[in-house]
């Protein structure tokens, strides 16, 4: 499994549209095949920061999501969201269990 989390940091005024934007790129990325789950939300004390949390079965999942047209999509939008900071990472994952 594939895990991409971190953060998004974008101009607070642009909330709006950023989440019109992730409303329909998550309604369709969780439709994909291999897609286990994806996820933003708001910080609760940091304005204008979205988290992410993306679970992915494998390597070629993630890279079909990345071509789609919804991502492509996405990001033409998130390029007026007024980015100042992005940090993504990938983690590759060997084993999940539940911890509580």
């Amino acid at each position: 499994m594939i895990v991409v989390a971190g953060t998004i940091v974008i101009d607070p005024a642009n909330l709006g549209a950023a989440k019109e934007a992730i409303d329909a790129l998550q309604h369709a990325t969780r439709s994909e095949e291999g897609n286990i789950s994806y996820e933003f939300w708001l910080s609760l004390t940091e304005p204008g920061a979205l988290h992410v949390f993306e679970e992915w079965a494998d390597e070629d999942a993630l890279n079909l999501h990345m071509g789609t047209d919804h991502m492509a999509a996405f990001l033409t939008a998130a390029a007026g969201f007024g980015i100042t900071a992005t940090e993504l990472n990938r983690y590759d994952v060997s084993d999940k269990t539940r911890f509580m």
